[in-house]
């Protein structure tokens, strides 16, 4: 390295540590946080110097002051989805989503809210919704994205033809100019106006700046001239002059000026904003129906578009034939696809919110005739409820979808967020895949076809050469066309470095220089995120994937389908999706939702996986510390396999990593010994009473917790005084035998085997008085605790075994059923991945004929065979906690029929994540904080507010243990509730 180098790199690493001693908040300039941020939801990759995470204002200033004095850059950032490379930049990074992320204020009179800008806008409308209020723009991301990003970006989505963009609701913003000044910019008066353009601040000068430049004749007409015609409502090329010169001084008979109006899709660029006041509407009608056309080709859904937004629909969203096939391999997804008949060539979703059903279902009826007489469209059905919360879901996955591409072709962002007239749409359309056609390209085609502008994604390999210089070729010529339209380059997701090069192409010469005079003004020293919107480097510079980059070749141990294990961390496209906080829903990712840590995100450890298996120069690139670090507080929960629009399989890569690394550094003491519970919990059942007693006594348990690692505050499990194998072949000695319906084979997991035995005997009775036939196969552990720590060559082995042993004995007939979810859906989960290739096949065969007991007795009750008159008629209630393998690989469905079958149960689901047990991780010493800490975001609260009388149930020995631990309630498996419940 260079000595001048060497010498820049220490010298700003000993400010670094100066800045970091005088902020209330964090700053990161190691290697790992870094790397983290280099990247956000765009084809973008630059190394920040540096992360901080400001906790004050003070800390923003102090941020600007050091930006100025040593010329770096800060980049402001929020959930860090967007997709044209806003907020990656070579400065310091500035993440406020962990604590600007609070509701200042609401005006329900009035009808406005202040926030801070890391507040989420489906958590803003959950505040909102009881004063019967919402924030109207909404995005995909809407779910973790936030008000600042999309302040920034100028937000809207597939309400837009009804609510517009932010810009439209922004009212005013507080923010930090680039001197370190505090300003607030709202609406002004004509004198207000002129009396800011006095004095020697720099908000004066920038008040001066934008009187000269609007007021001076020639630019207002080559700014009418020049952008985009004002149609096309999705309009988000470079700064936005051109809506504030439709504004007092400037024009007559216009709003009052608003500079909140220009802040609105500057990216950053202009100002540090730090509170943000929106307008606020009332909630729409609660009535919705969605009209899902079918089509066969693309060309005839524009058509009927044109139809469609006649009939005034609050969206109107397409998915294409790309999408819906990639929905057919998603877990999440594939449930989401009941109203596709045959294989359409696009579905349009044409959304209508009315005050009554009755009136949705005529317009229907009149938009279907219409289309019919005009030939467009096959299928017409009409959805409301909670079916068409379903189909939203599935057009929201679409961009995390489009990464499942197998290999390293993906469906690029590139061009994907072009706009134009709505009635230019269909002819616009055949024009772009005429061009792609030339470069023997095609693309995927979804979104919002009722304002105009569909996401467009051409499949590219940017790894080569060939696929860099189409990334940009596409670019450069779709531009032109775009203009030929007088569109907008970008509609929603801004121009960031993806777009910030065709600006001038977009806005002409003299434009262009206007926008660059107003970058001067605002921020001269290009301290606020440089390189965004004007003076963009070229779009094809920067990305993720180097031009003749090469996969290395990698010898794992899991089988990954038509990848391997760097692609498989790729199809991470950074959308944020696990950057959901437990009251979004979902399980996808407890331990972020617990610290609200961008490291603690699934999207963190995919980016450093991708980031040391691409980039590393030792043998084994998987020994790194640092990727080890980041895996640390990944549960293995399993929820990213199927809330992943990707389906990033995190835990799966957790496991791979870790066996990989141990083969460079050894496998750790506390990792072998829980590994291998199986085979201690063997001895601890010679002398069960004993293991008891030093697992329960305080100071000696203590002293075993301390020796092992795991926390002293963690109660231990205990052995039952019998395994289960061994009363099992007591109990069929002495059981009298009786005609039974159908054999089942029960899998003894280790679990149930030596701490659960009770379970494993009730789960036997209930079978047996319900008519089954229970025997137990020849069978090993199912691996879990190996998997789960890491040591998969080991799981290997058992799963091998297993098959071998069950192969031709488990039929769909006679079924493999288990009790413990993290046991038994190994076999459907990880042993086909696992399996040697002669064992293949039959690992795939037995998959398909595994089920938790749950499941079997759901499928049962189905069929009839099963019936509530077998069941008490005493009214109970129960509070039901899933497990988080069950939520993945399963579902909780089978539970609520299961214990919603004696006549007067009621059964609630939890609406919890993980418990924060998850198997071993809750016992660790360092792990127990934020185990109890996840437990307590839903869990353990809504067990608290429980009578004593209302049954806890829960399939999963840890989320039990967790919820004694957590509550000290006891819960049961839903096999106990039901067999306490036999008549």
């Amino acid at each position: 390295m260079p000595l001048l180098l060497c010498a820049y790199i220490e010298m700003t690493t000993e400010k670094l540590q100066q800045l970091k001693k005088q902020l209330d908040g964090e700053l990161h300039d190691d290697q790992t946080m870094r790397t983290l941020y280099a990247t956000d939801a765009s084809a973008y990759r630059e190394m920040p110097i540096a992360v901080a995470i400001p906790k004050t204002t003070k800390d923003l200033q102090k941020l600007i002051a050091f930006a100025r004095q040593e010329r770096t850059s800060l980049i402001p950032r929020t959930a860090g989805t967007s997709l044209a490379g806003q907020v990656v930049g070579g400065g310091i990074v500035v993440d406020v989503s962990k604590y600007f992320n609070q509701i200042l204020e609401l005006n329900t009179e009035e009808k406005w809210v202040r926030v801070q800008p890391g507040v989420i806008r489906d958590e803003l409308n959950m505040f909102l919704k009881p004063h019967g209020l919402f924030f109207g723009p909404e995005t995909s991301t809407a779910n973790r994205a936030m008000i600042g990003g999309m302040v920034g970006n100028n937000s809207c989505g597939s309400n837009s033809v009804v609510y517009r963009s932010t810009r439209e609701h922004l009212l005013e913003v507080k923010a930090f100019l680039s001197d370190g000044s505090e300003a607030i910019f709202k609406a002004v008066t004509l004198d207000e106006f002129h009396q800011k353009c006095e004095g020697d601040t720099l908000e004066s000068k920038i008040y001066r700046s934008v009187r000269s430049l609007l007021g001076n004749y020639d630019n207002q007409v080559e700014i009418r001239k020049e952008f985009p015609k004002k149609s096309v409502e999705r309009r988000n090329t470079g700064y936005a002059i051109d809506v504030l010169l439709e504004s007092a001084p400037f024009t007559a008979g216009e709003p009052d000026f608003n500079f909140c109006k220009l802040l609105a899709g500057s990216e950053g660029t202009l100002a540090f904003i730090t509170e943000i006041t929106l307008n606020v509407v009332e909630l729409p009608p609660k009535e919705v129906g969605l009209l899902c056309v079918h089509f066969n080709s693309i060309d005839e859904s524009l058509r009927a578009n044109l139809i469609a937004v006649q009939y005034k629909p609050s969206a109107s969203e397409l998915i294409d034939h790309y999408i819906l096939e990639c929905t057919k391999d998603n877990r999440e997804q594939m449930k989401n696809r009941f109203f596709v008949k045959g294989d359409p060539g696009a579905i349009l979703v044409i959304e209508f919110a009315r005050t009554n059903r009755e009136e949705i279902v005529e317009i229907a009826a009149k938009v279907e005739a219409d289309m019919r007489a005009a030939g467009l469209g096959y299928h017409f059905p009409l959805l409301f409820g909670e079916d068409s919360k379903k189909i939203w879901t599935l057009r929201k996955a679409g961009l995390g979808l489009l990464s499942n591409l197998p290999g390293d072709s993906k469906a690029v962002p590139v061009i994907e967020d072009t706009a134009v007239d709505v009635h230019d749409l269909p002819a616009y359309i055949r024009d772009f895949n005429e061009i792609l056609k030339k470069y023997n390209l095609y693309s995927v085609h979804y979104a919002h076809a009722g304002s105009g502008e569909i996401h467009l994604r051409p499949i590219l390999n940017l790894k080569t050469k060939e696929g860099n210089a189409l990334f940009r070729t596409i670019a450069e010529e779709i531009a032109i066309l775009v203009k030929k339209y007088n569109g907008s380059l970008s509609g929603e997701h801004g121009d960031g470095r993806l777009r910030g090069e065709f600006i001038k192409q977009m806005v002409g010469e003299k434009n262009y220089a206007l926008l660059k005079l107003v970058k001067e003004t605002w921020d001269p020293l290009h301290i606020f995120n440089p390189n965004k919107i004007v003076d963009t480097p070229p779009m094809n510079t920067m990305l993720r994937y180097e031009p003749g980059q090469k996969t290395p070749e990698f010898k794992t141990v899991f089988r990954y389908h038509k990848q391997d294990v760097l692609q498989h961390a790729e199809q991470c496209n950074g959308s944020g999706d696990c950057r959901k906080t437990h009251l979004s829903g979902g399980t996808m990712c407890p331990s972020f939702m617990a610290s609200r840590n961008e490291k603690d995100t699934t999207r963190a450890r995919a980016n450093i996986l991708r980031e040391y298996l691409t980039h590393s120069d030792k043998i084994n690139r998987f020994d790194h510390k640092e990727i080890y670090e980041v895996m640390d507080l990944c549960l293995s929960c399993k929820a990213c396999k199927s809330e992943c629009p990707s389906n990033v399989d995190m835990a799966k890569l957790k496991a791979e990593f870790l066996q990989q690394y141990y083969d460079s550094n050894g496998v750790p003491f506390r990792s072998k010994l829980i590994a291998n519970f199986n085979r201690s919990a063997k001895i601890g059942a010679l002398a069960p009473a004993l293991y008891n007693f030093v697992m329960t006594n305080k100071m000696i348990s203590g002293v075993v917790k301390k020796l092992a690692g795991f926390a002293a505050d963690r109660s231990m499990p205990t052995m039952h005084s019998s395994t289960l194998q061994s009363w099992y072949k007591k109990h069929r000695r002495d059981r009298k035998q009786a005609a039974t319906i159908r054999k089942v084979y029960l899998f003894c997991d280790e679990f149930t085997n030596f701490n659960d035995t009770t379970i494993g005997i009730k789960a036997i009775l209930l079978l047996e008085q319900l008519g089954y036939d229970v025997v137990i196969p020849e069978h090993v552990e199912s691996g879990r605790a190996w998997l789960s720590k890491g040591l998969v060559r080991e799981g290997q082995k058992i799963a091998n075994k297993n098959i071998s042993l069950l192969k031709d004995i488990i039929t769909a007939e006679s079924p493999l059923i288990g009790i413990e979810p993290s046991a038994i859906l190994t076999f459907r989960d990880e042993y086909p991945d696992l399996a040697s290739d002669d064992l293949l096949e039959a690992a795939r065969v037995l998959s398909q004929r595994v089920f938790l007991i749950d499941e079997f007795i759901a499928s049962e009750i189905e069929k009839g065979i099963i019936r509530k008159e077998q069941f008490t008629t005493s009214p109970r209630k129960i509070k039901l906690h899933g497990h988080c393998q069950q939520k993945s690989i399963s579902s909780v469905a089978p539970s609520v029929k299961l214990l919603s079958l004696p006549e007067n149960y009621t059964v609630e689901t939890i609406p919890s994540g993980c418990c924060g047990m998850a198997g071993s991780f809750g016992y660790e010493k360092e792990h127990y904080e934020l185990s109890m800490k996840i437990g307590e975001l839903v869990l353990f609260p809504a067990v608290r507010q429980q009578a004593e009388q209302v049954i806890i149930a829960a399939p999963g020995t840890s989320c039990r243990h967790q919820i004694k631990d957590g509550t000290g309630r006891k819960a049961q498996h839903p096999v106990e509730v039901l067999f306490e419940a036999l008549a």
